[in-house]
Order: C-alpha cells, then structure tokens, then sequence
C-alpha cells in the first residue's frame, strides 16, 4: 500500500472528505514533495479553521491497522473506470483484486423482479462466464441472481456496494457477501462503518457502469435506479442492452422504453 493511499484512507475514514476533494489531493501528489504538507494547505484553503481542526482531531484516532483500498494512481486501478465523470478516488475492498483487470460485464435491474429476471439471468451467465466478470452491485431481486449464477457456474463476479464493506445491505446478503469475498471481489468507495444510504446508490451505480463494457437490463419500472446505471453507461460509451418484456407490465416499462431510445433489444441468450 502506497503512502497516497494510506493518506487518502485516513482522511476518508474521517467522514469529512467527499470524493472529489480526494480527487484533488491525488492531482496534488502528482507533484508534491511532501504530500501531507500541501494537503493540509489545501484543506486550509478550502474549509474554516473549525472545520480544518475538527478534521486533524479525527485524523489522528486513525485506527493503526487500515483496511485494503486502492487509489486511483495505483496500477490495480481498471482503466475503464478512470474514464467517467468523478471516478472514485479510492476503492476498498475484499477478494481478488486483479478482477478490476479483467473484461467486465454488469446485470443489474429491479429489486422486486419477476421470475423472468431469475430464468434470463439463469439463460444468459452460463453463456457469459468464461468471457466476462459479471458485475452487479449486491441489491435484493436481479443483483443478487447474478452474483447467485454466476457463483453457480463458477465464473467471477464483482458486487460493488453502497455502503462500508464491513456491513451488509441488505442484511439478508449476509452470506452472498462473504461467498464473493471469498471467490470473486467485493468493492466499495465508502469506509468501514459507513452505512447504507440512499444517496449512496446512484454513486455506486456510476462505478458498476465505469467497470463494465457493457450493461444488461433484465426488468425496470419507470423510476427504477437501473435506469441511472443504464443512462450512465450510454454517457461513457458502453453498450446497454435491455431485454423486452410485456408492454402492460409496470416492470417492462424501463427496458422497453432503453429500447424506444437505442438500447440494443436483448431478444435471444445467443446475442452478446
């Protein structure tokens, strides 16, 4: 573990740092004789004494033992991912790091899906395993198929969550969780002890889209947060696929309408 990242742990772990004033620390450390030094310049220049004090005070109850994460400069970092918009500065994580490398696909969709979802997701992860990293991003309904057949079929996934990676969410994956930290990669740019929250999710979707070459839709409603990841990987230049459904079911409407607008219509298992 570099000295940049073990910094960018400490500072993260506060609670205080948002990712984009990392992003600016890294851009900092491209250069800089003596990082902590300039960084705290920057913190001075950018938040009151108060605020600045408050984090130096928790800066130093840094547990001494920090947990795995990588940073943006470091050479286990996918490229891919670099590319999109506010890439997140530091990733932590569990598992098989050098799964970041590999050539990735996502499955995401709705948290209450059909058994349609489960017999095209069951259809389509056999026939993708031994090309791709299925990535998902650890949520009940279609993540969890994913990450479950692709486990099934002894391929490699990646669940990226919304939360600190020593909690699960929900708490029903509890076993799913440890099952891919101990044969794929669980990822995630939040700290140990960080909870789930709403706003976190559309921050990890951005991540499951920055991974992956493509994006397989299986069933989303109208409002669904599938539906984010889907227009975030179209903004990047990744490929969407979505797989029609019934046009009088409130579940088809997201993918037939991704369809409506250029998605490419996922029609048979033979068409990756």
């Amino acid at each position: 573990m570099t000295k940049l990242t073990e910094f960018l742990i400490r500072c993260r772990m506060t609670g205080m740092m948002s990712n984009q004033i990392m992003l600016n620390i890294i851009k900092i450390s491209i250069n800089s004789a003596n990082l902590e030094s300039e960084a705290y310049e920057f913190l001075e220049n950018i938040w009151d004494r108060g605020k600045f004090n408050q984090f130096l005070l928790l800066l130093e109850r840094s547990p001494e033992v920090l947990p795995p994460a990588i940073n943006y400069l470091d050479d286990e970092y996918p490229q891919l991912l670099r590319t999109i918009y506010n890439p997140p500065a530091l990733l932590f994580f569990s598992g098989k790091i050098a799964l970041l490398k590999t050539d990735c696909i996502a499955i995401v969709g709705a948290r209450k899906a059909t058994d349609y979802s489960f017999r095209c997701i069951g259809g389509l992860v056999p026939r993708l395993v031994n090309r791709y990293t299925i990535v998902s991003g650890l949520a009940r309904g279609v993540d969890s198929w994913a990450h479950q057949h692709t486990l099934k079929n002894h391929g490699q996934t990646i669940a990226v969550t919304g939360c600190g990676l020593d909690l699960v969410y929900p708490p029903e994956n509890l076993d799913l969780q440890q099952q891919i930290m101990n044969n794929g990669l669980v990822i995630s740019e939040y700290p140990p002890k960080m909870p789930a929250d709403r706003f976190h999710f559309p921050q990890r979707n951005r991540i499951i889209a920055g991974l992956s070459q493509k994006v397989i839709i299986t069933e989303a409603r109208k409002r669904s947060g599938s539906l984010i990841t889907a227009s975030l990987a179209l903004e990047n230049n990744r490929e969407v696929l979505a797989i029609p459904g019934p046009i009088d079911r409130s579940l088809s409407v997201g993918c037939n309408r991704l369809i409506e607008e250029g998605a490419t219509p996922l029609i048979n298992f033979n068409n990756l």
